[in-house]
């Protein structure tokens, strides 16, 4: 794969064999050229795309009606791949060329950005199976037969006469199959040690070396060979990763894209300064996520908040519409309480919180770390009250705070269980339902000011009390690492210029 400056028209037959079906065990990776724009574009949507799967995992029963209605209109609205129409008109179309092409090219980029550690695939094999798994029991039984025959899968559908012969051990051994709809139901005949899964259930029936598996049934077997074939493209992709990162053109946006925070920019404000410093408090424990409302008390109890604390609560508040006096007002009054005299506030302090405010050093204005980067980021050591409650707090801990805020013994299992599953904030998603005594948020939460701006908005009947905050116009700075924002265009990618074939980063054994 080359990136250019300029986007490469690509002929639609150009590559029939690759983009020939709607879906692809992503075997071969692109040998075109695409633009920087392109790139990082693709990479943000498919992110964007595996981010809703995620959500819709933990909020729905996967598979369910309203869990596949749902993925649909995200894969719709973000223009990806996900039926074969069942005349195949638009098979070689040039729309539906486009949307095959991006899925292929996407999948590859997050490749890239989502082999750097051990946590970071399996988050990453996680979605694309789930992903997978919904793309492919949506197909007509045709296609999957397509499918198989195009990556070479050796699962043959079974004949009539055969079915006919099998028939009582086939409704017996295979479940929601009758004598009534065999006729209507293909089964494959798959090698048994590819079905162990399937075996061990009991779900197939077994004759000389092979499972006779329901078409229905299938897309566990061809799930296991995907999740094989990804993990194994990982490994060999992140060994061969320190030479990419060696480019110090391709690094940042690889980083960038492994943190990324997709969502809107809260840095930008209109009616800056509504929010007093008297109702910091009150709105602590009824519009503050778990992290800030931790901060907050801590700040309150201590006195004090190390670097990683005032960063994090500091960039929160003026999120949410401090202004640098109030700010600079508000961290006087509360450390005086404490072992720092004002002449030493105005020394060791002052200048980082104008600082975050951009009125001192390179006058870079600091946005509002999103969830991504408290979780992801500066973990806390003994001492510190910043990071996400739900990723770093002890479990037991975590239980007993909940407990003090008062949610419900139900609702506290429902929190835990998502802790468990490493679903962080879906979590604290679940969090502010149950705090604010509704069934469903309404929302997918991405960012702690996201938070405060919703519990505003269902707090204030439905009106937003708080402060409007305009579309993100740039990309968000650094307080670390990795930025936050969506990577819209930013000024390193405009900086980017041609990149090498990156072929043998997928492809090196």
């Amino acid at each position: 794969m080359q990136f250019t400056r300029r986007t490469k028209k690509v002929a639609l037959g150009s590559n029939p064999e690759l983009y020939g079906h709607c879906l692809q065990l992503y075997g071969q990776p692109p040998l075109e050229s695409v633009s920087l724009v392109q790139f990082e574009t693709f990479a943000v949507e498919r992110l964007k795309l595996l981010k809703s799967v995620e959500n819709l995992g933990v909020s729905y029963v996967k598979m369910s009606d309203d869990y596949q209605k749902k993925l649909s209109t995200e894969l719709c609205s973000l223009n990806f791949p996900h039926r074969t129409s069942v005349e195949d008109k638009n098979q070689t179309g040039s729309t539906e060329y486009e949307k095959r092409r991006k899925d292929h090219i996407s999948h590859f980029i997050l490749r890239l950005a989502y082999c750097q550690t051990e946590d970071l695939r399996r988050w990453f094999i996680q979605q694309e199976m789930d992903l997978f798994r919904y793309r492919f029991s949506i197909l007509s039984a045709k296609y999957k037969t397509e499918f198989l025959h195009r990556n070479n899968l050796k699962y043959d559908t079974i004949s009539i006469e055969e079915k006919k012969t099998l028939k009582d051990e086939l409704i017996n051994s295979s479940y929601g199959i009758s004598g009534a709809t065999i006729a209507e139901q293909e089964f494959y005949r798959v090698p048994f040690q590819d079905a162990l899964d399937l075996v061990r259930l009991r779900k197939v029936f077994l004759q000389v070396g092979y499972a006779y598996i329901p078409h229905q049934d299938i897309v566990t077997i061809v799930l296991n060979d995907f999740r094989t074939r990804l993990s194994k493209a990982l490994a060999l992709t992140a060994r061969s990763l320190p030479a990419v990162q060696s480019d110090e053109r391709l690094q940042p946006l690889l980083n960038h894209l492994s943190h990324a925070y997709v969502g809107q920019d809260y840095s930008f404000q209109k009616n800056i300064g509504k929010v007093s410093l008297e109702q910091i408090d009150p709105l602590s424990t009824t519009s503050f996520p778990l992290c800030m409302r931790q901060l907050h008390k801590a700040l309150r109890e201590q006195h004090h908040l190390r670097h990683g604390g005032r960063m994090q609560y500091g960039l929160f508040l003026k999120g949410v519409g401090l202004t640098l006096e109030q700010a600079l007002q508000f961290w006087r009054a509360e450390f005086v309480k404490g072992k720092v005299d004002s002449e030493k506030f105005d020394k060791a302090y002052a200048y980082s919180i104008r600082h975050m405010f951009g009125k001192e050093g390179k006058r870079t204005d600091y946005t509002p770390y999103s969830c991504m980067k408290v979780i992801l980021s500066n973990p806390p050591s003994q001492g510190d009250y910043h990071g996400c409650p739900f990723r770093h707090s002890d479990p037991e801990l975590l239980k007993q705070k909940l407990q003090s805020y008062k949610i419900s013994p139900g609702g506290l299992v429902q929190i835990l269980d998502l802790v468990k599953g490493m679903h962080y904030q879906l979590a604290c998603q679940k969090y502010f339902e149950l705090t604010h005594s509704v069934e469903d948020a309404g929302f997918s939460l991405n960012h702690p000011n996201q938070y405060f701006t919703e519990s505003q908005k269902l707090l204030g009947g439905g009106k937003e009390v708080k402060k409007e905050v305009e579309p993100p116009q740039r990309g968000q700075e650094i307080a670390g690492s990795n930025a936050q924002s969506a990577p819209t265009q930013s000024p390193k990618v405009q900086a980017l210029d041609k990149m090498g074939d990156l072929e043998s980063f997928f492809l090196d054994e």
